[in-house]
């Protein structure tokens, strides 16, 4: 079957690493599935994957993806949870410490077909398209999980989101107008700013800007270069949810302002199979729909891949079969 894998680790230049080729047809072991794959949508983890990280050299070849819509043998159309948890855990799978992501030990979902296990699979909402479907698995879920799980923010109470393009970042402004909050964004370009208005952004702002006034929770991926103004942005008593640091550690963690402030700083990974299940049915019953930057055939990934590894997202990046 065609797909687009990684054949090796490859830290310094990862798309060297990058193959669109053909692969085995992967087994059904017993309590699995088989989907096949109409959509799927790239992530900062796939990057990851490209260079080597959290992943064994042994490991390579290494299909990638971890988001995917589909259809399985009888024609449910399903989304793909990416999450695979450890045999016998129950509870809150990013808490179970022998957890694996799609790509990690499993083969990912950029190819014709992917396995995952049963409960992997949700019905996906009629309202959605494939393309827009496969986006939720991680980046709207991550963004889900990091605003009604992890920041305690109450409709009618402002937020801050750091960057304005990024699969996480439009998925927190959407879910944020959806739910009633005042949304604010940063961003680099004008072009950026402009997407996360359409998207529903009350106000945008430039890359670290001084606001018209603090907020009470700031929602930051990007790490160094936003840490500080994400911590200077915040009331006393705000929070802080981060979920990465794609520009690396911060030079300092402020930690004089956050504990005179009393700020609470808070991660988040992924989400849970649950926040999933009510992510989507939120898509139904609201009329919220993904933005998809970029549509990309599953033979033309290096375009897709290229478009991210140069910070040129407007929304996720999709592969289509």
């Amino acid at each position: 079957m065609l797909a687009v894998y990684a054949d090796r680790p490859s830290p310094d230049a990862p798309l060297d690493a990058l193959v669109v080729g053909e692969r085995p047809e992967p087994e059904v072991p017993a309590g699995h599935v088989a989907v096949t794959v109409s959509a799927a949508s790239l992530n900062m983890h796939d990057l990851w994957t490209l260079r080597g990280v959290g992943i064994k050299p042994e490991q390579f070849p290494m299909t990638l993806g971890m988001d995917a819509s589909g259809t399985l043998e009888d024609g449910t159309e399903v989304v793909v949870y990416p999450v695979i948890s450890s045999p016998g855990w129950s509870g809150d799978e990013t808490l179970d410490p022998r957890r694996t992501l799609l790509t990690e030990h499993h083969q990912g979902t950029f190819a014709e077909r992917v396995v995952v296990p049963e409960r992997n699979v949700l019905p996906k909402p009629a309202g959605l398209s494939h393309s827009e479907a496969a986006t939720l698995g991680t980046a709207w879920l991550t963004a889900y999980r990091m605003l009604f799980t992890k920041s305690g923010l109450r409709p009618g109470q402002t937020m801050l989101v750091q960057g304005a393009s990024g699969g996480v970042s439009t998925a927190l402004t959407a879910l944020g107008r959806a739910a009633g909050l005042r949304v604010w964004v940063t961003g680099s370009t004008e072009e950026k700013r402009s997407l996360a208005t359409d998207l529903g952004a009350h106000q945008v702002f430039e890359s670290g800007a001084r606001l018209p006034e603090r907020v009470d929770g700031v929602f930051d991926s990007v790490g160094k270069a936003t840490w500080s103004h994400s911590i200077k942005s915040l009331k006393p008593g705000g929070i802080v949810v981060t979920c990465g640091a794609t520009s690396g550690e911060p030079d300092s963690a402020e930690l004089t302002r956050i504990f005179f402030q009393q700020m609470r700083v808070v991660g988040s990974t992924m989400g849970t199979r649950a926040e999933l299940e009510d992510l989507l049915r939120l898509c139904e019953t609201a009329g919220v729909r993904p933005r998809v930057g970029t549509e990309v055939p599953l033979e033309q990934a290096r375009d897709g891949f290229e478009t991210m590894l140069a910070g040129q997202t407007a929304g996720k990046i999709v592969l289509t079969r």
